[in-house]
Parts: C-alpha cells; sequence; structure tokens
C-alpha cells in the first residue's frame, strides 16, 4: 500500500487554519461538495456529529433507523445523481452494519465513502468497549480503506478516498478514524487528490485493439452487442447510441445497464440473463461477434461457461483490467472509459442494417410474447400479476419514472417491464442480491433525483428486512412512491422449491402483518388493492400525489418468473415455462 504522501494533490484552499480533527472532516466534506449524508451517530464518531451541529446550514446529515440503511441510501443517491454517496457510523456494530451495503456497492461499482468512527488509538487491540477491527472485516468489500489515528493525516486521506471512489470503475472506501484523531488539533488545508502513484483508473485506449474490433465488427453477419453499466457509468449513453445505429446490431442489456438505451429504440432486444428474454439469450449462442460493452460476465448472464457463446469472436470493453478474461476468453479487449472506447470506434464502423438477422429477434420475441408476456401483463386470470402492475406504472409516469427495485421475482418482472426513456433510472441490488435494499435506496434515490418520480417495487420479504426506514420517510417527508407486491411468499426460494425441490416449501410461507396499517402509523398514505378494477385508477392517483405514498398490491400466490435459465444450464436452454 502506498503512504499518504505518494498521492498528488491539487490545492483548492491555500489558507491554514487550526481546527480539531472532527471539524477538519466536515470541511473536508465541504470541500468535495458533499451536502448530503446518511447516517446513525454513537460514541466513537460523536465528535463530528458534534461539528454536523454546528454545520447544519450547509451539510444535511439524514438520520436512518439502521446503519444498512445509511449504506443503501447513500447507493440510491450516488446511483441516480452520479454524485459520491455518502454514509457515516460509529464503532463496532456501527461499523460491521455498514458491511452489506460496502459489499453490495463493491460488487455493483457504486461510488460510496463511508467514514466509522474507532476507539482511541492507545486502545485498539485491547478489545475495548465497541472496538472491531473493521480494516480487517472490510477490506475483502471495499475498493480501498483505511485507519486513521493521527488528526494531520485526515485531510489528505479523505482527499484520497473521494478519488478512489469515483475514478475509474467506482467502488466504496471506508475510513475508520480514531476518536484522539477527532479531538486532537491539526493545521487544516485541503488538496483535491489528483491521482496515486501505481493506480490506474483510467486505462489508455489502445488504437490497434480498436481497429481490430473494428474490423471484426465490420466483417460480421451476426454481430450482437451485450451493454451494461459501464456504460451508464462512463457516460456513453449517446455513443453507444451512435454506433448501435451506424451499425444495425441489435444490442441487449444486463439488469444494471437497461435504462443506457431507450426501451423503445427499436435495436433494444431486451435483457440478458437467467429471467432474461428468449431472444437474446437463445441467440448469444448463434451470433458470430459478441459484442460486451462495460459488462463483466456475470454468471446470471451467461450461464454455463461452457456453453457460452463458442461460436463467437468476443470483444470486450471495459475499464478494468481485471475483467478482461476473466470469466469468458477475449478475441478483442479495449481497456478505457466507454465514452472514449466508443467514440473513437464510431468512425471506423461501416454502415449497415443486418435486417435479416434483427429479424430473427423479432420472431423469437414474438414466441415470447405469446407464451409469456400477454400473460404476464395483460393477464386474463383473476388475480392480479406483478406484470400488470409494472405496465400500469409505465402508462401512467410515460416510461419517466425511476424503478427502485429489491431481490426476488418482483426485480426479475421490474426489470423485465419496467420501460425507461432516460438513463440513470433502474436502481436496484445486481451483483449482491440485498433483500432489504430497496426501501432506502430509494430514499436516496428521491433525495438525488427531487425532480424525478421514484417508485421503490419490493416484494413482502425484502419490504420486512428495512421497513424501519420508513421512519425516514416520515420524519423528512420524502415522497417516495412504494409498492409492496405481497403473494405472502418469499416468491423466489418458492419457485426454485417448486421447478427444482419436488414443491417441498420449507420456511418461504410469510405470514404477514397488516403493511396498510404499519405505513398509517408512520403518517403515511396508504392503500391496498386486490381487484384489477381498482388498480389502474390507483396506480395514477399514487403518481400523482405530492406525498409519500404507500401501495399494497395483492398478487397471485404461485406465479413462476419466465422465462428461466436454470442454474448451471447453457442459455440456450431457457425455459418458457
Amino acid at each position: 500500500m502506498e503512504t499518504v504522501k505518494e498521492q498528488k494533490t491539487t490545492s483548492k484552499n491555500n489558507k491554514t487554519i487550526k481546527i480539531s480533527g472532527a471539524e477538519a472532516i466536515i470541511h473536508c466534506l465541504l470541500a468535495e461538495g458533499v451536502d448530503l449524508i446518511y447516517g446513525y451517530p454513537g460514541g466513537a464518531i460523536m465528535p463530528v456529529y458534534d461539528e454536523l451541529y454546528k454545520f447544519q446550514d450547509k451539510l444535511t446529515h439524514i438520520l436512518t433507523r439502521h446503519e444498512q440503511g445509511a449504506t443503501h441510501a447513500a447507493q440510491g443517491y450516488a446511483r441516480v445523481s452520479g454524485k459520491v454517496g455518502v454514509a457515516m457510523a460509529t464503532s463496532g456494530p456501527g461499523a460491521t452494519n455498514l458491511v452489506t451495503g460496502l459489499a453490495d456497492a463493491q460488487i455493483d461499482s457504486t461510488p460510496m465513502v463511508c467514514i466509522t468512527g474507532q476507539v482511541p488509538r492507545h486502545l485498539l487491540g485491547t478489545d475495548a468497549f465497541q472496538e472491531t477491527d473493521i480494516i480487517g472485516i472490510s477490506t475483502p468489500v471495499t475498493k480501498w480503506n483505511y485507519q486513521v489515528t493521527r488528526a494531520e493525516e485526515i485531510p489528505e486521506i479523505l482527499a484520497k478516498a473521494f478519488y478512489i471512489a469515483r475514478s475509474g470503475r467506482p467502488g466504496p472506501v471506508l475510513v475508520d478514524i480514531t476518536k484522539n484523531a477527532q479531538f486532537d488539533e491539526l493545521d487544516f488545508t485541503y488538496e483535491a487528490c489528483t491521482g496515486v502513484r501505481s493506480y490506474n483508473p483510467y486505462p489508455k485506449v489502445d488504437v490497434n485493439q480498436l481497429k481490430a474490433a473494428a474490423d471484426l465488427i465490420n466483417s460480421a453477419k451476426k454481430p450482437f452487442i451485450v451493454f451494461g453499466q459501464g456504460v451508464i457509468l462512463g457516460e456513453a449513453e449517446e455513443q453507444l447510441k451512435k454506433v448501435i445505429e451506424k451499425t444495425g446490431i441489435p444490442a441487449a442489456w444486463t439488469i444494471l445497464g437497461v435504462a443506457a438505451l431507450d426501451s423503445e429504440h427499436p435495436l433494444n432486444v431486451g435483457m440478458v440473463g437467467m429471467h432474461g428474454n428468449y431472444a437474446p439469450n437463445v441467440l448469444t449462442n448463434e451470433c458470430d461477434v459478441l459484442i460486451a460493452i462495460g459488462m463483466r460476465f456475470d454468471d446470471r448472464v451467461t450461464g454455463n461457461l461452457d456453453s457460452y457463446a463458442k461460436q463467437a469472436k468476443i470483444i470486450h470493453f471495459d475499464i478494468d483490467p481485471a475483467e478482461i478474461n476473466k470469466n469468458v476468453p477475449t478475441d478483442v479487449a479495449v481497456l478505457g472509459n466507454a465514452k472514449e472506447s466508443l467514440e473513437a470506434l464510431i468512425p471506423l464502423l461501416n454502415n449497415n442494417k443486418h435486417t435479416d438477422w434483427h429479424n430473427v429477434f423479432k420472431e423469437k420475441y414474438q414466441l415470447e410474447y405469446s407464451t409469456v408476456i400477454e400473460k404476464d401483463i395483460h393477464p386474463t386470470k383473476e388475480k392480479l400479476t406483478m406484470g400488470e402492475v409494472i405496465e400500469q406504472i409505465n402508462v401512467a409516469s410515460n416510461n419517466s419514472a425511476v424503478i427502485v427495485s429489491d431481490v426476488g421475482q418482483h426485480q426479475m418482472i421490474a426489470c423485465r417491464y419496467a420501460k425507461f426513456n432516460q438513463t440513470k433510472s433502474n436502481i436496484t441490488s445486481g451483483g449482491l442480491g440485498t433483500m432489504g435494499f430497496a426501501l432506502p435506496a430509494a430514499i436516496g434515490a428521491k433525495m438525488g433525483a427531487m425532480n424525478r418520480e421514484v417508485v421503490a417495487i419490493i416484494g413482502d420479504g425484502g419490504y420486512q428486512m428495512t421497513i424501519q426506514e420508513l421512519g425516514v420517510i416520515f420524519q423528512h417527508n420524502v415522497p417516495v412512491k412504494i409498492i409492496v407486491l405481497n403473494n405472502d411468499h418469499l416468491g423466489m426460494v418458492r419457485q426454485w422449491q417448486e421447478l427444482f425441490f419436488d414443491k417441498r416449501y420449507a420456511s418461504t410461507v410469510m405470514v404477514n402483518p397488516d403493511f396498510v396499517k404499519i405505513a398509517e402509523g408512520y403518517h403515511i398514505k396508504s392503500k391496498r388493492v386486490s381487484e384489477r378494477s381498482e388498480l389502474k385508477s390507483t396506480i395514477e392517483e399514487m403518481l400523482a400525489s405530492k406525498d409519500p405514498y404507500f401501495l399494497e398490491v395483492k398478487v397471485e400466490k404461485e406465479d413462476n418468473v419466465f422465462p428461466m435459465i436454470p442454474s448451471g444450464a447453457s442459455v440456450s436452454e431457457v425455459r418458457l415455462k
């Protein structure tokens, strides 16, 4: 690990002032443009909270009801705003409660800085009250972490923390600060970090690799693009659109990449992965060139690697060298920011249509529509489906809402059927699959985009994992719209038990409380819908409201999400029913 002095800095403020470490932390945050923090106070971080009290006109602190909620709120804020999310907690259990959010942010490349208090330096290693080695615990789930034991370290370490969190492939950083470092004084100046030795966040695009990629694309008969969140993180949405439209290549998305391309774009062919669309999954194993842009070939996308796109030449655009050849061997790898790489690629590409190839996608979509989609979004059976709820949100919002989904069947349904006409609109827990993510993440998303409608889609299981965050919505009147799709089951686990465990429904039946009464206890307007005749008007009422709104929708208990690629199967073995 490089030392603090090895980072490059740019001076923002040459004025030196003598202040405490705790106040220095506040000045660092302000210098980085932070105006919103999520957190929970406690003994080891109390000096910082005492300083926060003095800066309430410049820095808003949101008291979440659990530290995990603070991290998910910071994630939602970061994902929708493009800024670094900030969370803060005390030592011991306060710090360990951040770990799930850190892990979630790490695997989903979300820029976040977490600041934790720690026992005084002289008590480190003594098993003091609420002492935990959060540096050791968080090392596997952070992009970088550091323990500050001296006040004079604070400016340089926090500058470095924000730089690492937001640069290159973003991720979470944790800074643990001992209590003595918060109380002690230092001569404070702040310099923004602009580089760290041995850390190269922006690889230079190799022109030869670009030309090799263009040659493969120009000569392909059945090319296929799969794009992921790297397009959104790299702000390369326009470049992606230009590549697709110039070449006529069908393009599919991962669940974190979805909003990078308008859902209604004629070359948008849907979602890949375990519960993705039929055509892009099956045709992955028929294309002759597969162009992966800002995605990491996750196992939920590839299925069985032994049979994944073996017939195709693989081109991989990514900013992180660690992802190249990690899961899928590539023929051409283009390292760099997606915006820069695609901008340089566009002049090298031939104009094309690939009409016949695109028609194959259309034909397979029609098969999926008649077998699955029509029954999901326009059902004739008595019970409500999750798909028709999402479709009504699309209609009522004109495809413009930010959809924040939790984890489970409703997540897959939301990702499959929600439509988006602008980027940074789909916020979900992708890689870690964290139940309880959606409610606090929706709070953060709304605070990061107050001008947009934010709708949380949550199952009855995940909702109860962080239901206490309704207190934040009540206290701060955050106008989030919450929909709980209640099937009285842990639906995705139940589906697997039905299909793969001979219908042994072990511990998946939920005996739920009255969700409407709970929301009303937080003074949030609430309704319950169980009849189709009430659904459309209630969703319209919900979206028209300027206040927080809770809606419980009672849906079919034993619906399954299809298509589905069974775990370990090939993408060609996708099941429609």
